[in-house]
């Protein structure tokens, strides 16, 4: 919602694009086949169309609007979703805007009581966090896609039916010039919480709602305060409130604060009722002046749901379409583009011919797992930040008391930020070499180590598979190479990064420092072996030859 006299798209920092309808083929009487359509064109559906390209895969992206979604919404980056961002090319106008940040404090009647900081040292290339408008999010995503010869966007087009059968889905599309058929090998379903295409189905999601209520405002608001999560309890404006306040670009800044259990929701967003708490809010909590601007606001509620399974048949739900989290932690969208980075590098490998379809039955347990391990963390925030019950208020209260005077109660109102998950029990995981000491296990995600000025390992990870090796000079054993050698000329897409701790030839990472072998556990022979998402399926500490296409044959579905 906006304020009174301008329109959903009358912002005062973001220009909103017009996205105007183009007439398909369908439309004409032409039989076209896609090979994928993704209904929905907010950042998941469009990261997974980028992700889909990046592998050579063709898609079709179809969206109800005209535009980007209106309001800030979801507005942290976490540094995963910006590594993962970096494959597609398309991170750097993400961290020329948004606003980098390492730390939060919590407050309890005005003072405060808890001050977390998310680990980060030079060996990162992006911060924990970055603060971004969701509408620059997408707009950033669709640029990208715009660009590509490989993604078809299709605005004004509404999905109001879906079927599929063994060969295929079919999708009943909607337009202002007349209805067609849209017809397509597999279907990628990112048409968020109020999923039609769930709907059609007939799914539903399963899980908790939680009683807190949340107003979301954006103001604009001239500040020297940093950048970092700020949290409210019990403060002097709204005593009997949550409150959260985040910096965004533009002098923007997020404020959400919760309603009381007897508040009227439908009063409680009136206009007149948000300047009055915003008002409050900010002279009494961020002790700014009076002076500024309502941007846009609107109603939240906490869900932990899900789908019990987010693969039916050839439509695989990714984002929101699978799964409702709480803000909390700041989940929701780096939970959605790990799903879309999942779900399009498997359905590549399929089309491809790379791998079976039976790669496809990976996602849903791997994919849901992490939702399941989200709202473990994210229901704990929920809990704490709107308690549930009268009771359970009294000892979150008590909890927020204690910790005025005793470190150990502070960590209470620890976020419990967003961290990635480890697909430790994946089908796709392979067991650990138990002689390794440090280093990510498999089923976690690679992690960054620094190289030189503007140069990190991750910068340097294959399209597809990243075999990492290990040696004192970049050397490789005579059967590793015949055996990568057989690997790529079958036609596998698998790259190999060597990295060493004297220089070798070009082509040779140095570790000049030791961080990387360090980081790895590694010595000369060790190897890691990364999926397309940077996630690690296997590692050797001393790798034979004949395990590596052993691992790789496993990881994409064979025997």
């Amino acid at each position: 919602m906006r304020p009174a006299g301008r329109s959903e798209t009358d912002s005062l920092y973001f220009d909103y694009p017009h996205f105007p309808f183009v007439r398909p083929p369908e439309l004409a009487g032409q039989a076209v086949r896609h090979r994928v359509a993704i209904v929905g064109a907010g950042p998941v559906g469009v990261t997974a169309a980028l992700e889909l390209a990046r592998h050579g895969i063709a898609s079709v992206v179809l969206d109800d609007k005209a535009t980007v979604n209106d309001g800030s919404r979801a507005i942290c980056i976490s540094r995963h979703s910006l590594e993962l961002l970096q494959q597609l090319g398309v991170d750097a106008p993400f961290t020329a805007k948004g606003l980098g940040w390492t730390q939060g404090r919590t407050y309890f009647r005005d003072r405060e009581i808890y001050r977390f900081r998310m680990p980060h040292s030079d060996q990162e290339r992006y911060a924990p966090m970055v603060n971004l408008q969701q509408q620059y999010i997408e707009q950033f995503l669709i640029d990208k896609a715009q660009a590509s010869d490989l993604i078809e966007l299709r605005w004004q087009s509404a999905v109001t039916g879906v079927s599929q059968d063994a060969d295929g889905v079919t999708l009943r599309v909607t337009t202002p010039e007349g209805e067609y058929a849209l017809a397509c090998d597999y279907l990628l379903a990112a048409d968020g919480g109020r999923s039609r295409l769930r709907e059609s189905l007939g799914l539903s999601l399963h899980g908790q709602a939680y009683e807190g209520r949340y107003v979301i405002a954006d103001v604009r608001l001239k500040s020297d305060f940093p950048t970092e999560r700020r949290a409210f309890f019990h403060s002097k404006a709204l005593p009997d409130a949550t409150i959260l306040v985040h910096r965004q670009p533009d002098d923007i800044w997020r404020i959400d604060y919760q309603l009381g259990p007897d508040e009227d929701p439908e009063q409680a967003v009136e206009e007149a009722s948000i300047r009055e708490k915003v008002s409050l809010i900010i002279r009494e909590v961020m002790h700014e002046s009076d002076e500024w601007e309502l941007e846009w606001w609107s109603l939240y509620k906490a869900y932990t749901l899900a789908l019990d399974d987010y693969r039916h048949g050839r439509v695989l739900f990714i984002g929101d379409s699978a799964h409702l989290v709480p803000i909390f932690g700041v989940r929701g969208l780096n939970n959605g583009l790990a799903d879309a980075a999942n779900a399009g590098w498997k359905l590549a490998w399929v089309l491809k011919g790379q791998a079976p379809e039976a790669l496809l039955d990976s996602y849903s347990p791997e994919r849901r797992g992490a939702t399941l391990d989200v709202f473990a963390n994210a229901g704990k925030s929920t809990r704490f930040m709107t308690p549930p019950t009268r009771g359970y208020r009294r000892m979150r209260n008590a909890a927020l008391a204690l910790a005025f005077h005793n470190d150990y109660a502070s960590g209470f109102a620890n976020p419990r930020q967003v961290t990635p998950y480890t697909y430790a029990e994946s089908p796709l995981t392979l067991a650990d070499d138990p002689a390794f000491a440090a280093g990510p296990m498999p089923g976690a995600p690679l992690i960054n180590r620094r190289l030189g000025d503007d140069d990190f390992l991750l910068d340097h990870l294959g399209r597809g598979f990243t075999l990492l090796h290990f040696s004192e000079d970049g050397g490789v054993a005579p059967a590793l190479r015949a055996s990568l050698d057989s690997l790529q000329a079958r036609g596998h897409d698998l790259t190999l990064l060597r990295v060493a701790r004297s220089p070798g030839d070009d082509n040779t990472l140095v570790d000049v420092d030791g961080s990387l072998f360090a980081g790895y556990g590694a010595e000369p022979g060790s190897a890691y072996l990364a999926r397309p998402d940077r996630h690690v399926t296997a590692r050797w500490k001393r790798l034979d030859p004949t395990a590596l296409e052993a691992a790789l044959t496993s990881t994409l579905g064979g025997e």
